[in-house]
């Protein structure tokens, strides 16, 4: 029983796990609910039978495109039911009683804020929950549906005007804190995690003023974009001002002159529109639920300060100057760096001039730039709350070789490979019940340390920080190393710090 009605689940593959599947945790989002800050879900009578998943959220039909990796990883049937009214979340959980007080794992998942679903093969929480966590994934509006701005819509609520996906994602967290004890759920050990858009969510739910006491512990996968070099992956932040105009521009082009006409236009006709205008939807600085950049308020330590874990696949985002040639790679260093540009080209020469190796060798990560900017940024203000850092890289199998790639790490750490066409062998099962433990173990209780399977101590992850710099590698074995950055990266990090004063 739950406080909107009695809701009943099935016994998932592991019988001793119930799964519920497709519980509203908040009214449908349609009609005058459009565009509007999440409401309350109605009670029902009856029972309410959660045996399978809602329809995904508004998006461009998945799996249309065969070449597509993700379309081949996970995005396999493009007849899967879609629908605006698709605020719902899903449980799964080992206990037996509502009294056992299990930690709680709340997933936000990726998608660039414009698509992705609960029911992506990935996300099956059976795993983690033998682990005794009871894990809920939930869906959340995207692209226009859950990131338009417009005057209308910021005088009809000047309190939440905007971010409307992040607030679903908010707002089934609350419902999780309110309710997650009927499926034997502690609300007062929460951890929320996330990938790629989803981590950036989870950055944004831990920079919102909005959630003090909300969740007790955070997990952020490939959701770090900080960059070494000039430009940014999505641009710069957006003030609500700024994409008030892009709405407006948004309802020239529909031909509607309100926000009542606009709520009246079908689903599917607005959904394929936002496609044809094409924007990038996604989270604005609203001053309400967004008041700053969150990897800058972050840094300053205006945030939840709770324990958290980062990481990334090896291979993701490189970052590199945006340039074609050696001259103009020369000019960039000169522009850029000023007098430190002979540093940064002896950093980065090539014996014989070539562009390719320049770039090559001026390359770093995005997101390793990212965490050793948090880690100083703790470090300089003796902020001691802990983080935990990883890097995945084993061998990915498969006939299209594509190395550590964006997202692959979800396979593991939900220890969900048996899904997956890919020929998985023995050291991948192997990785992946250890990276599963290592998060269990995390949401449990803020160290990711333990035991394997068999009983033996799992390789040591100590924290990290800027003077013991720790990492754990996933490769086709597990090691760690606090080695220290690169000569490039230190570069990119004393450019940083020079040119931010109150840093």
């Amino acid at each position: 029983m739950i406080e909107t009605g009695i809701v009943e689940g099935l016994p998932a593959a592991d019988p001793r796990i119930t799964s519920f599947k497709g519980i509203p945790y908040a009214a449908p989002p349609v009609g005058e609910n459009r565009w509007r800050a999440p409401q309350p879900a109605k009670k029902w009578d009856g029972v309410l039978y959660a045996y399978k998943f809602a329809p995904i959220s508004m998006q461009h039909v998945p799996g249309e495109n065969p070449d597509n990796i993700y379309s081949r990883e996970w995005n396999v049937d493009p007849t899967i039911e879609m629908d605006e009214d698709s605020l719902m979340l899903n449980v799964w959980t080992p206990a037996k009683s509502k009294d056992e007080k299990l930690p709680v794992f709340v997933w936000y998942f990726g998608g660039g804020l414009q698509e992705g679903n609960t029911a992506e093969m990935e996300f099956d929480g059976e795993r983690i929950a033998r682990r005794g966590i009871v894990v809920v994934t939930i869906n959340y509006r995207l692209n226009v549906f859950g990131f338009l701005c417009h005057p209308e819509i910021t005088a009809e609520n000047p309190e939440a005007p905007a971010n409307f996906g992040n607030l679903d994602q908010q707002f089934a967290t609350r419902w999780v804190q309110r309710n997650i004890a009927a499926f034997g759920g502690d609300p007062e050990n929460i951890t929320i995690g996330g990938q790629s858009a989803g981590g950036g969510s989870v950055m944004a739910q831990v920079t919102s003023p909005q959630n003090k006491g909300l969740f007790q512990k955070a997990i952020v996968d490939s959701g770090l974009m900080m960059t070494a070099y000039p430009g940014n992956m999505f641009g710069p932040d957006r003030s609500l001002s700024q994409v008030e105009k892009t709405g407006v521009e948004f309802f020239d082009f529909l031909g509607v002159s309100s926000l009542a006409e606009a709520r009246k236009l079908d689903a599917v006709y607005l959904r394929d529109k936002a496609v044809e205008f094409k924007k990038h939807w996604g989270t604005v600085v609203d001053g309400k639920f967004c008041v700053g950049n969150a990897n800058d308020l972050f840094m300053a330590n205006e945030c939840q300060l709770v324990p958290m874990m980062f990481g990334h696949t090896a291979t993701e985002f490189p970052d590199r100057p945006r340039v074609n040639t050696a001259q103009e790679f020369k000019a960039y260093a000169k522009e850029t760096y000023g007098e430190d540009a002979d540093e940064f080209l002896k950093l980065c020469s090539s014996s014989n001039g070539s562009i390719t190796e320049m770039l090559h060798k001026a390359t770093v990560s995005h997101l390793e730039y990212s965490i050793r900017l948090l880690g100083l940024a703790k470090a300089r203000t003796g902020e001691k709350t802990p983080f935990y850092y990883w890097v995945f890289n084993p061998e990915i199998p498969g006939w299209d070789n594509p190395g550590a790639f964006h997202s692959s790490d979800l396979w593991f750490f939900f220890e969900t490979l048996a899904k997956c066409w890919r020929p998985f062998v023995g050291k991948h099962y192997d990785l992946a019940r250890m990276m599963c433990n290592y998060w269990c173990n995390f949401i449990r209780s803020g160290d990711p340390n333990g035991t394997d399977a068999d009983g033996s101590d799992m390789p040591l992850w100590k924290p990290y920080t800027d003077d013991d710099p720790n990492r754990i590698f996933f490769c086709d074995s597990v090691s760690v190393s606090n080695k220290a950055p690169s000569e490039l990266m230190k570069f990119h990090i004393r450019q940083f710090v020079k040119k931010n004063a109150k840093f």
